[in-house]
């Protein structure tokens, strides 16, 4: 067995990074996404941190305030899941609401960074990061608005980035490259769980001295290790899913292609040559 083996980020999302001594690693992923220090002073409930063996294929999500009082919702996906999107936009307007008070003045509204760490194929693309930010631009000129104010130290006013939601989502099955720059050595460590010997990136330090397979006791491995397998399971049965329903698409459109073949005049014998399908397949349909 690797004696440097490392524990999966999911799993030490779920189990390890709530602990106040290890918020170093969650501060370093955020740090490198952000690219502006980040210091975590709390952990807040999530709504998706049950440890229970019916929750071993449900996403692990961590929910925390910075420093400056934003708050930062990590979440972490393991298998597909309908009208995703939608989801990750009901849980930061969650986020927003909780944390305002009812006759709060609107000046009390948190700002929310959504970070999505998805190891499922999410719409088409070639990044393995996608960032999403609010501006309003002009319809006619193009420009961006920006708010001002007459007497800036009169009023303290923000601009639509100092307020709206911000979306990271990290495709982490797109990864394929040579770790060079922080942001990569994490992607390298959220996919392969490798780390580089003389690393420096923030967070990794950590992982690499917090999160190690054989710094656990022997109950939390067997259950790590029952956490893997059906983390490889799952994407078994979901490969053979996507596959067989490739294949089932591919006989859709044979079979489409043979009644529109007949319904033009072709005869049986052309089209059998063309589909590979018996005649008497093709005189059945």
């Amino acid at each position: 067995m690797d004696e440097k083996r490392l524990i999966r980020f999911d799993w030490a999302a779920k189990r390890m990074l709530r602990d106040k001594a290890n918020f170093g690693v969650l501060e370093g992923l955020i740090t490198v996404l952000l690219d502006e220090p980040v210091h975590i002073v709390e952990i807040l409930d999530g709504e998706s941190n049950q440890d229970d063996p019916n929750d071993k294929f449900n996403r692990v999500d961590i929910k925390a305030k910075n420093s400056k009082d934003e708050i930062i919702i990590v979440e972490i996906q393991q298998t597909r899941e309908l009208y995703y999107l939608e989801r990750i936009l009901y849980g930061v307007s969650k986020a927003i609401t909780e944390h305002i008070e009812l006759g709060d003045k609107y000046d009390h509204v948190k700002k929310v960074y959504s970070i999505n760490i998805l190891y499922f194929d999410l719409g088409k693309g070639t990044d393995y990061l996608y960032h999403g930010t609010t501006t309003f631009k002009g319809v006619h000129t193009g420009d961006v608005l920006e708010i001002t104010t007459k007497d800036k130290d009169a009023i303290n006013m923000k601009t639509p980035k100092e307020i709206f939601p911000e979306y990271y989502l990290i495709r982490v099955n797109e990864f394929n490259s040579v770790a060079k720059t922080p942001l990569e050595e994490w992607l390298d460590y959220l996919k392969n769980d490798h780390i580089k010997e003389n690393t420096t990136t923030p967070g990794l330090q950590e992982v690499r001295k917090k999160l190690q397979y054989l710094s656990m006791n022997s109950e939390d491995r067997k259950a790590y290790d029952r956490h893997i397998d059906n983390i490889m399971y799952q994407n078994g049965v979901f490969d053979a899913a996507h596959l067989e329903g490739i294949v089932e698409g591919r006989m859709i459109e044979r079979l489409q292609m043979v009644k529109n073949l007949k319904e033009i005049g072709v005869s049986v014998k052309d089209i059998a040559k063309a589909t590979g399908l018996s005649e008497q397949e093709i005189m059945e349909l």
